[in-house]
């Protein structure tokens, strides 16, 4: 029988998430995974609804565009706090983990502002401008893993 190492925590996962055998491991991988593909989704229905809200003044979305971006949002952050349980990682401890939570705050504040109908039309713009900038820095910081801007 094949002895597997103990599970790694804490910074040993942050250099390595592959660093164990342990089955754990799967299923992390499968979590990360879907985060990076509820990711995708949630930038492209943001962008969809930013396009047809900023077209034009007083576009009505169809339901599915309202109730969808909601329920891929929840499992974005549902996966993100499983990969965090699995590797028992402190998020704030982490300064790349903790940039791209702060971005995120920003990013759900400027999208908010960018799909309010009360707004100035060129404050939604501006500020949806702003929260897509705002998720590729999120997004630049995921794949490096750095929270530095260059």
């Amino acid at each position: 029988m094949v002895s597997v190492p103990p599970f790694p925590t804490g910074s040993q996962c942050i250099i390595d998430p592959y660093f164990s055998r342990d089955p754990r491991m799967t299923s992390y991988i499968l979590i990360k995974h879907a985060h990076m593909s509820a990711a995708a989704l949630s930038i492209l229905l943001f962008t969809l609804r930013g396009v047809l809200l900023l077209r034009h003044d007083g576009v009505v979305l169809p339901r599915w565009l309202r109730i969808a971006p909601h329920i891929n949002d929840t499992v974005l952050l549902g996966c993100a706090v499983a990969m965090l349980v699995i590797l028992g990682v402190n998020p704030l401890d982490v300064s790349w983990i903790a940039a791209k939570i702060g971005l995120l705050i920003l990013y759900i504040g400027l999208g908010t502002l960018a799909i309010k109908p009360r707004l100035p039309l060129l404050q939604r713009r501006l500020a949806f401008a702003a929260a897509l900038l705002t998720v590729l820095f999120i997004v630049r910081i995921a794949v490096t893993r750095s929270p530095l801007p260059f």
